[in-house]
């Protein structure tokens, strides 16, 4: 699955492959595809170095990248405390009750939460991008649009490609415009924050609207036919997630989660903004039904939202507490159905996408050629 942009890269498919994991990361770029580093959960830049430098040391010299989350505009002078202060009771009262009725229980003295917002302020991740730069990274993504305008010079400066997020034409043309090298048209049934357009008809849009820029097509797509359709429509490349969350190298530390992930089928899934006040899709829990409830407070807008649910989502995750318990993730999850290893996932993928170029040229008339 060779295309210019995966050739430039000097990757055998033109996978890329998204995942908070660095263990998975590593095994996508060895197995033939481009790993992509979350970095967003990274608040302390010591430990992103530690997994960096352990990327470093497994990915036997192939290439990969970075994700970040940094919006394009600057917001002076305000502070995590400053934002935690716009916070109505009411909906601090929500949370308690919610956690209440399900016996969650409390976090041990002295445990801070695991998932915290900062990761999406300006300054923590251009703390990641500092260490970042000292990193043979091939690409830089950024999933909230265009970084700012310096970040990506920096990146040109070091002959790094940047990637940006796009769920919409009109958002694929600023990307554009702010001389972005690479668009993700990110579907509507994408995990995660995503839009209100779906991948069969995005795809061609922003493939329409950036040419000659190289599009990855992303949402939905879990199968080496739908990587077929992707390039069909005019992607050179493909941008996976949601697939990697039941590989064996992933690192969700939490049985439950998987057994769920394992279970769920695509109508498991809803756009909600429970998670980070923005619409993100995952898994329907009882926890989502109850923000999306009428005769709930509802949502807060981001980053409220996110710093309000924090420590929930942490004791939540912790204590497994399986009716709430849930995670960002696309509807491809209805073929999530197994736990494999990268590699076992990149063979199906290969496979698939032979089988469905070969089916084409059948139909075509240009079998055997």
């Amino acid at each position: 699955m060779q295309t210019e942009l995966s050739k430039r890269l000097g990757i055998e498919h033109a996978v890329f492959g998204f995942t908070p994991f660095p263990a998975v990361a590593a095994a996508i770029s060895r197995a033939g595809g481009f790993g992509v580093l979350g970095a967003v959960r990274y608040t302390a830049p010591d430990d992103l170095k530690r997994d960096l430098d352990w990327v470093e040391a497994h990915i036997d010299g192939r290439p990969y990248g970075l994700d970040v989350v940094m919006p394009a505009k600057k917001v002076e002078g305000v502070t995590e405390a400053d934002v935690e202060a716009m916070i109505p009771a009411e909906h601090r009262g929500f949370v308690r009750d919610t956690l209440a009725k399900y016996g969650v229980p409390e976090l041990p003295e002295g445990e801070a939460s695991g998932w915290r917002i900062t990761g999406w302020m300006e300054q923590v991740a251009r703390t990641q991008l500092d260490v970042a730069f000292d990193y043979p990274i091939r690409l830089l993504a950024n999933a909230l649009g265009s970084p700012p305008a310096d970040v990506v010079d920096r990146a040109h400066d070091q002959d790094v490609l940047v990637a940006a997020l796009a769920g919409s034409a009109r958002h694929a043309e600023k990307h554009r415009e702010a001389g972005i090298d690479v668009v993700v048209a990110q579907g509507y049934e994408a995990g995660g924050h995503t839009g209100e357009i779906a991948s069969m008809v995005l795809t061609p849009e922003v493939v329409d609207a950036v040419a000659p820029l190289p599009v990855l097509a992303a949402g939905g797509i879990g199968s080496g036919q739908q990587m077929a359709a992707a390039l069909a429509l005019g992607a050179q490349g493909v941008w996976l997630g949601s697939l990697w969350l039941t590989t064996t190298e992933a690192d969700l530390h939490s049985p439950a989660l998987t057994r769920k992930l394992l279970a769920a089928g695509s109508g498991d899934t809803v756009r909600s903004r429970a998670l980070t006040g923005k619409p993100a899709r995952q898994l329907r829990t009882e926890w989502t039904d109850s923000w999306d409830d009428p005769a709930g407070p509802g949502t807060l807008p981001m980053p409220l939202q996110g710093l309000l649910v924090a420590d929930a989502v942490s004791r939540i995750q912790k204590y497994e507490v399986e009716p709430l318990l849930g995670t960002p993730v696309g509807q491809i999850v209805g073929r999530m159905n197994s736990e494999r290893s990268v590699r076992a996932v990149f063979d199906d993928l290969t496979r698939g996408f032979e089988q469905a170029v070969d089916r084409i040229n059948r139909i075509a008339g240009r079998s055997g050629q």
